[in-house]
């Protein structure tokens, strides 16, 4: 598949509070064949640990963001 399935864009940033529903977020968006991109971020709110994940599609563009892998 040359592009992300639905019409989603190349790169995503997935947030949310750090629970089990954002790890199946990230963990879907690798079964359908996005890449991780970067160290996962975490951030206290005030009341919850919010956690940020980047993931990329495979692509010529994107193998050039990570140095030609």
């Amino acid at each position: 598949m040359d592009s992300p399935p639905e019409n989603l864009p190349i790169y995503r940033l997935l947030t949310g509070p750090d629970d089990a529903k954002f790890c199946h977020r990230v963990s879907e968006a690798l079964a359908v064949g996005y890449r991780l991109y970067g160290s996962p971020s975490i951030t206290f709110d005030g009341e919850r640990n919010i956690v940020a994940q980047a993931v990329v599609w495979p692509s010529e563009l994107t193998a050039s963001w990570e140095g030609g892998r």
